[in-house]
């Protein structure tokens, strides 16, 4: 019996979701969208932010609120890969699959269309910036492994600002030898990293597009020194800003709160938590100021099956993990800004992009280009 379920729920993932449609009545089309994503933050996760920080985070600031499942088109439990080619494509692919469809065909992401409409466009992370979330919307490979491969799609897109690790992905290739760093400064990047300059003493011009790399490989936890999260948030969005008067796209990730997770590491899960919900702060000062912003804040999975318990103590929380790996639970989404209201209630993974590329019009331009249903 218990293998008869399993069978028809697996069943059920083969199929993409049908996206659910914006509603009919009138909805403000936001000039910009930033798409930060807590890498397997669950509710428990920011539960336990919550209570560390005095029970109080900026995600309580957010009017509009959601739940989202995560599960990929090959497995109930997603990983990031899928997660975010769901986000940026609006598609159910496979685990390990970069910008690619279950048929490992590409698929157009939410930022190429931005770039190709004339918006600006960003990504900054706390993991490599060839990882499988950013990846995910700039790359298209069939795995997320192939991160010397990833790194070429940088000199393809012009992404306009880019802060994460992975400089040996550009400057130190075995398959080919070429560098890409200086490539991207040939192009005309203004470009920097750790090893030459602290990015808190960059004031980078928006007539530029910018790049920044905060580790070789990837970057030290936040109790282990990393700090430039919310400063490049804040960043981030000034220079967008400053680009062009058409609006921009950014996606912010806080990559480690899903490598706490796997340690099963409670203190540094909340500590990348915070870390997180402080780049949400800066963003939400931001779209409040600029009225014309639409933030959304979600997950990609939940990781780590984190529980809490009572300690010894009111104030002190006691962490339990079920697993070193991600899990199936839904994830929260929260909204703010033009649109906001779109982003309640139940959801599927794939509508954060059908949802976000109807807000901007973009549907209608994406016919026979997005993966058909059976893809």
């Amino acid at each position: 019996m218990r293998l008869r379920y399993l069978l028809l729920a697996l069943a059920f993932c083969s199929f993409q979701n049908k996206p659910t449609p914006v509603e009919k009545k009138s909805v403000s089309a936001p000039k910009n969208i930033i798409l930060l994503i807590g890498d397997g933050m669950g509710l428990t996760q920011v539960t336990a932010g919550m209570y560390a920080n005095g029970n109080k985070l900026n995600l309580e600031r957010f009017p509009n609120t959601g739940l989202m499942k995560t599960h990929s088109s090959s497995h109930l439990v997603t990983d990031s890969a899928a997660g975010a080619t769901a986000f940026s494509c609006g598609c159910k692919t496979y685990n390990g699959a970069i910008g690619v469809t279950k048929a490992k065909k590409p698929c157009v992401t939410i930022l190429e269309q931005a770039k190709k409409n004339g918006l600006a466009t960003g990504l900054v992370v706390t993991s490599s910036i060839t990882h499988a979330t950013p990846a995910a919307f700039i790359a298209h490979v069939n795995s997320r492994v192939e991160m010397e491969d990833i790194a070429t799609y940088f000199l393809q897109t012009d992404l306009d600002f880019f802060v994460g690790g992975g400089l040996q992905y550009f400057n130190q290739r075995k398959k080919d030898q070429r560098n890409l760093y200086t490539e991207l400064e040939a192009k005309g990047y203004f470009m920097s990293n750790f090893q030459k300059t602290k990015l808190s003493e960059i004031t980078p011009s928006p007539n530029q597009p910018f790049g920044w790399f905060s580790a070789i490989g990837e970057p030290d936890s936040v109790s282990g020194g990393r700090d430039y999260l919310p400063l490049a948030a804040r960043m981030a969005t000034d220079f967008l800003k400053n680009r062009t008067e058409k609006g921009f796209f950014l996606m912010l990730e806080g990559s480690q709160i899903d490598w706490g997770c796997h340690a099963n590491n409670g203190p540094r899960a909340v500590a990348e938590m915070l870390d997180f919900d402080a780049a949400v702060g800066a963003v939400l000062r931001f779209a409040e100021a600029d009225g014309n912003t639409l933030v959304i804040v979600t997950a990609d999975h939940e990781t780590g099956g984190l529980t809490l318990e009572q300690g010894e103590g009111f104030e002190i929380l006691d962490y339990d993990f079920t697993t070193g790996h991600h899990t199936a639970s839904m994830v929260p989404v929260f909204a703010f800004g033009p649109g906001a209201e779109q982003f309640g209630g139940i959801m599927d993974n794939t509508d954060i992009y059908w949802k976000m590329a109807r807000l901007w019009g973009w549907v209608e331009e994406q016919v026979g280009k997005l993966p058909s249903k059976k893809d």
